[in-house]
């Protein structure tokens, strides 16, 4: 398959800048596989389509306001630290900028030196190796300093850095938000569960490989990229259950999806895992646990419209896709979502 058939025209006004004023009342595209058919709703309808005994996995990974402004110790020049990976203890993988100025051993000051940070090494992926150090607790040095690190394609600042957090974040890891996950509002979770819904909670902490374009023209080709996740037994059971009585497995997110199609069997039970996946999900792959998906409009020519694709269909998608622009639908990660049943 050629990278070509996953593209599709969309205009720069229709990528979304900010967050809708309540989360969900976004608006939601419904894809019907089975009618093949098309609706326009609001997010919140979303309840409609869950039936008692389904189950909704989500992903409560949290965001890490990783992105670090500072300056060089020696030279005052400003540099960018985005937060990759913790390695171990204080010492993470660093995306920095600019590069040729961040040799090893040098040093940055944070936050009027509240954070410091020495690079030990530069990677052979050009990211750097650096051990912070600091008086107090970590996170809440984050929590004080960094910004979030929205997606390239974002330009206009955040207002509030909790709209860019699902509101059952849990777990500190993930240098993205699973933006799927945006549009849920506790009162609607409550709703879904008073109707008889299980929900199951999975971690996957996004990586910035998910906004890595895919740079090959035969898609087999591609080298995924890898991210940590794992899922416990009390979720494991509540999706198991659903299998079991025949009963809808919904996940909130391409992340979600990655995570029970990587533990799940050949017939669709998953087990209690913590782990890297590296699943690549393009147009020919067999779900195995997922029956439905809750997902937003993705970039052309990216992984994951591949992955929808593999679920839908390409042909259901682009021209889905082609009518949520016609209808002026926002796309992206503040954008609205779509809903695959």
């Amino acid at each position: 398959m050629n990278i070509a058939e996953f593209d599709y025209e969309l205009p720069k006004e229709l990528i979304a800048q900010h967050p809708s004023d309540k989360r969900d009342e976004a608006r939601l595209l419904v894809l019907n596989r089975k009618y093949h058919s098309i609706e326009h709703k609001i997010f919140k309808d979303i309840i409609d389509y869950l039936e008692p005994g389904d189950c909704l996995v989500i992903n409560n990974t949290k965001v890490l306001p990783a992105r670090l402004l500072g300056e060089k110790t020696d030279t005052g020049i400003n540099v960018e630290f985005l937060l990759l990976k913790r390695i171990e203890n204080d010492m993470w993988e660093v995306m920095v900028k600019p590069g040729r100025r961040l040799k090893e051993g040098a040093e940055v000051i944070f936050g009027d030196g509240l954070l410091k940070g020495k690079i030990l090494e530069v990677m052979p992926n050009g990211n750097r190796k650096v051990e912070f150090s600091y008086n107090g607790i970590f996170n809440e040095i984050l929590d004080k300093i960094g910004l979030m690190p929205l997606p390239p394609y974002i330009t206009e600042s955040l207002k509030e850095k909790d709209r860019y957090q699902t509101v059952y974040a849990k777990y500190d890891g993930s240098a993205a938000a699973p933006t799927a996950g945006l549009h849920f509002t506790e009162e609607l979770l409550e709703k879904i569960e008073e109707k008889g819904i299980q929900i199951a909670k999975v971690t996957l902490h996004v990586g910035i490989g998910t906004f890595r374009p895919v740079k090959v023209e035969n898609i087999e080709e591609h080298e995924m990229h890898s991210e940590h996740f794992y899922i416990k037994q009390e979720d494991v059971d509540k999706i198991n259950s659903a299998k079991r009585s025949g009963h809808k497995v919904i996940a909130c997110g391409t992340t979600s999806c990655r995570v029970i199609e990587t533990v799940a069997d050949e017939n669709g039970f998953v087990k209690e895992t913590e782990r890297d996946t590296s699943i690549f999900i393009y147009p020919g792959y067999k779900f195995k646990c997922l029956d439905a998906l809750i997902t937003n409009f993705h970039l052309p020519k990216s992984t994951l419209v591949m992955l929808v694709s593999a679920l839908a269909g390409r042909d259901f998608i682009m021209e889905a896709y082609k009518i949520a622009v016609e209808e002026k639908y926002m796309f992206f990660s503040f954008g609205d979502a779509m809903l695959i049943i």
